[in-house]
């Protein structure tokens, strides 16, 4: 209840359901046990197709059914061999099926590893630098802007998700009509984020960062990047059925558009209602197309794995040479101590039997997947999914196979009565780095940025992951730890005697510490007072009608400067009532940010806070009367109380960025 008003207030509710939307990957889940126990196999060992496709088969159709997802594509590598290239489900109306080897299913972030490689072949190359800023490598008008005091961005931090942009997606990322779509220039002209930390010191995704990198071996080229990765990546490789094109009529200031012949071959998305499955419109992300436009299937991912584990080479084709082959396995060190490895772009996977996997997961509204290539057992494993619901698949697939083939799982840890002593030391709330920080856009996605972090009487730690809550122990040195039933690892930094930053297991996010002004329940029970508040005063004047109750000339005026405030207060939850009522289709809300309604909600709070705090000034005033010739003392009383609720509530908003009609 506490939430669901604060979300009302703020008409943030329309975020909950984008959880999913082009995010960074959440901690990964902690690994259920194989569907049959076998031998584990020796790191040497190659696995069985036929045990493969039996594990596979089972994991993937007992997810489905779980999770209600429409499609899915798996393909598995191993020893220059594809060992599995499966399609389930259907993909598009009628009940298409998933063909592995031609329907297109769009891979979101994992479009990124292209990117990362095209950089770094022109780091090989002697063109580009990772310790340059990005700026030499740039157009003019993209250039990032300096910030007095900072060093520039260089392409390590962008690799690193370090650059220290703040993250915007609404208005500009995501198009629901072709006639929308802008090039990647131009988005980044217009997009253009701002500055919030110093580079290398945070870890917050960001898309931005991705972005400015693809566009930077694009100028360096003079291609579109759409034609260099086909020149340099897919071509070679045979990846016939991989583009990161998308299906718009052609016009003259954006790349050529997909061919006719793959967007016919493109899955369709769709959603889960509860009682079907619901198919989605095509989403563009063309202007952002290095971070995640792409499209591939279960058949061409194969041989791009193929190409990794083959440090470059397949087929007769080098695609890149050893010190790229060397770097994709290799962490870039960042200033932010405690901060996961990432390998010049690629994330680290922390597998069971303490393997380690390096690829990366995509996220893309209705579409999910992942792409792990592990080097010592010679293994790639490719899933993607066609449904909303499709990120546990995503995440659980690749460590199920590593764990059901190589590593049973070791029995859970316990927790320690240490941790327990000093939970407060963890203990507590803390938001996301990965944010906007500005405007509408902030105070939305501080709605849903929020992480509650808990230390259980027996000493384990809790903090949310995407099935729950996930455990942790400590591990060696204060403010480290590990699963309590999976390999993963996760770190704080320290601040005198607590916990300040929370490090996700993934790499690329950061969480900091906020105190009540910034919690998201706080936030709900101001409102609720609020809301109660605005009742008991605008019922007020009906209750007082038949009589008239002594009061001075300022005690009538500020009455009715509180009952303007309520009024206005009341006006800002009705609209922001209706347009979280009114939300439907998620493309549509993130093209169309924000809305006629989400503004009036804002303009009408911003004056309900104005109103609030003049109300707030005169309360002295009103005290200033006996009895005999004015208020009672209940009724000052009231009028204070009212006052400082109304009046608080104006101010949490206002830090949280609620109160910006003007910002987006």
């Amino acid at each position: 209840m506490r939430k669901s008003i604060a979300l009302a207030v703020a008409a943030a509710v329309a975020l909950l359901p984008l959880a999913g939307a082009a995010r960074p990957p959440s901690p990964q889940p902690a690994v259920a046990a194989p569907l049959a126990q076998t031998l584990p196999l020796p790191a040497s060992a190659s696995i069985p197709p036929d045990q493969l496709a039996a594990l596979v088969d089972g994991v993937v159709r007992e997810a489905m059914v779980r999770d209600h997802i429409a499609g899915v594509e798996v393909s598995v590598v191993q020893d220059g061999q594809v060992l599995l290239d499966r399609g389930y489900g259907f993909s598009g109306p009628g009940g298409r099926p998933v063909d592995p080897d031609q329907t297109l299913f769009r891979i979101a972030s994992v479009t990124k590893t292209f990117t990362w490689i095209a950089a770094l072949k022109e780091v090989e190359a002697g063109r580009m630098q990772l310790d340059a800023p990005i700026n030499r490598y740039l157009p003019a008008e993209l250039a990032v802007p300096d910030v007095s005091g900072w060093r520039q961005v260089e392409l390590r931090d962008l690799m690193t998700h370090t650059p220290g942009f703040e993250d915007r997606m609404f208005d500009h990322a995501f198009m629901d009509r072709p006639e929308d779509v802008r090039s990647l220039e131009a988005q980044l002209r217009l997009a253009r984020p701002q500055r919030v930390f110093p580079p290398g010191t945070t870890p917050a995704y960001s898309n931005y960062g991705a972005k400015l990198a693809g566009a930077a071996v694009s100028h360096l080229e003079g291609q579109p990047y759409p034609t260099l990765i086909e020149r340099e990546i897919l071509q070679p490789l045979g990846m016939a059925h991989t583009t990161f094109r998308e299906p718009y009529p052609a016009r003259a200031n954006l790349p050529a558009p997909m061919s006719p012949q793959l967007a016919a071959d493109g899955s369709t998305g769709y959603h889960w209602t509860g009682d079907g499955f619901e198919p989605q419109p095509y989403v563009f992300v063309t202007g952002g197309a290095p971070a995640g436009a792409g499209s591939s299937t279960a058949g061409d991912m194969a041989r791009y794995m193929l190409m990794i584990l083959g440090n470059g080479q397949l087929g007769g084709a080098t695609i890149y040479g050893p010190a790229t082959a060397q770097a994709l396995k290799t962490p870039l060190p960042v200033e932010a101590s405690g901060a996961g490895p990432l390998d010049h772009g690629f994330m680290e996977y922390q597998l069971p039997g303490g393997f380690t996997g390096h690829g990366h997961d995509g996220d893309l509204l209705w579409f999910h997947s992942a792409m792990v290539t592990i080097p010592e057992l010679r293994l790639g494993i490719f899933v993607t999914t066609n449904t909303d619901t499709g990120p546990a698949l995503r995440a659980t697939l690749p460590a199920r196979i590593v764990e059901h083939f190589y590593a049973p799982p070791p029995p859970p840890l316990t927790g320690s009565p240490a941790l327990a002593r000093q939970a407060e030391v963890y203990a507590g709330t803390y938001l996301t780095n990965w944010r906007a920080f500005g405007g509408l856009e902030k105070f939305a996605s501080m709605m849903v940025g929020e992480a509650a972090i808990s230390v259980t009487p027996d000493g384990r730690l809790l903090t949310p992951g995407p099935d729950g809550a996930q455990a942790w122990v400590l591990d060696g040195a204060p403010g480290h730890f590990r699963a309590v039933d999976g390999p993963q690892t996760m770190s704080f930094r320290l601040g005198g005697e607590r916990a300040v930053r929370w490090y996700p297991p993934d790499g690329v996010m950061s969480y900091d510490r906020v105190g009540p002004l910034y919690q998201l329940g706080v936030l709900a029970d101001v409102a609720a007072l609020a809301l109660a508040a605005l009742i008991a005063t605008l019922a007020g004047p009906a209750i007082r009608w038949r009589r008239a109750p002594p009061q001075t000339g300022l005690q009538r005026n500020a009455n009715r400067i509180q009952l303007a405030a309520a009024a206005l207060w009341a006006l800002a939850f009705v609209a922001a009532a209706v347009f979280a009522s009114s939300i439907g289709n998620q493309a549509r809300l993130l093209a169309d940010w924000p809305s006629p309604v989400l503004v009036a909600a804002s303009a009408a709070a911003l004056a309900a806070a104005l109103a609030s705090g003049f109300a707030l000034l005169l309360t002295p005033f009103a005290w200033r009367s006996g009895a005999d010739e004015g208020w009672g003392a209940w009724r000052k009383l009231r009028f204070s109380m009212t006052s400082v609720v109304f009046a608080a509530l104006g101010f949490q908003l206002a830090c949280w960025g609620a109160l910006e009609p003007w910002g987006r």
